[in-house]
């Protein structure tokens, strides 16, 4: 999956600003087909500065928050309310300095099997929950996806008719 198709990454901001709009809903995750357990628990929030150089011997820098997700049976415990994963990140920004515009990445994993890292969808209302789809976060090479981007916009040549002058002998 390229840079062009992750229409899945959304924004710390993005996250809460849905979370604003619904916070007593459960808040629920899905991911490898399933919904994750009620007694899932967010066991870690952390923020990174990344500098790296790509492939292309390019130089990149970005900012990525990843929140680890527990996804464990809760006995009669419901899934967590919306409000309550905002508090936890609340708490988490007394400490911890959280760029609202960061990539949001998921750790999650039941105990047991590897963690797994997911871009989260745009959260919605499903039903009675506010559903937030993950979806896994392959690895990308930085100048194809520019490339990519490039390819994909509309040919601006000098030689393309304008108006009714050619700008080419």
């Amino acid at each position: 999956m390229s840079n062009l198709h992750k229409a899945a990454d959304i924004t710390l901001s993005d996250m809460l600003q849905a979370i604003a709009d619904n916070p007593g809903l459960p808040l629920v995750f899905t991911y490898n087909g399933s919904l994750i357990r009620s007694g899932y628990h967010v066991t870690e929030v952390k923020a990174g500065q990344f500098s790296a150089l790509d492939c292309g011997a390019n130089p990149e820098a970005w900012s990525e928050i990843f929140v680890q997700l527990w996804d464990i049976e809760g006995g009669d415990r419901t899934h967590m309310s919306a409000g309550k994963f905002a508090a936890i990140v609340r708490k988490v920004s007394e400490h911890v300095r959280l760029d609202g515009t960061a990539k949001l990445t998921f750790e999650v994993s039941d105990g047991l099997q590897p963690m797994q890292l997911f871009c989260a969808g745009m959260p919605t209302v499903t039903g009675s929950t506010l559903t937030v789809p993950l979806e896994p976060r392959p690895a990308s090479c930085k100048p194809r996806d520019r490339w990519l981007v490039e390819q994909s916009k509309p040919a601006t040549a000098c030689c393309a008719p304008v108006q009714s002058q050619a700008c080419c002998a």
